[in-house]
């Protein structure tokens, strides 16, 4: 699953951030943020507009995320 597409308040763990062109920036970024495998993920609200961007939290620091830039992050959730 991506990230894009968790439910709010939904736990769940970075699986892997996926490279959408050979040379990705966006990818590369959110790994030096923190977007690694194995950290607790969850989307804790939407926009306002076609629910773009996403409030993402990892740990106690939160990011908004386009959903192009989420879209990146593959997750599983925490069952």
């Amino acid at each position: 699953m991506r990230l894009c597409d968790l439910p709010p308040f939904t736990p769940a763990v970075i699986k892997h951030v996926g490279d959408v062109l050979a040379i990705d920036p966006i990818a590369q970024r959110l790994s030096e943020l923190g977007f690694v495998q194995g950290e607790e993920v969850s989307v804790v609200a939407l926009g306002p507009v076609s629910a773009d961007p996403l409030m993402i939290q990892i740990g106690f620091t939160r990011f908004a995320l386009r959903r192009a830039e989420a879209q990146r992050v593959h997750v599983q959730t925490a069952s």
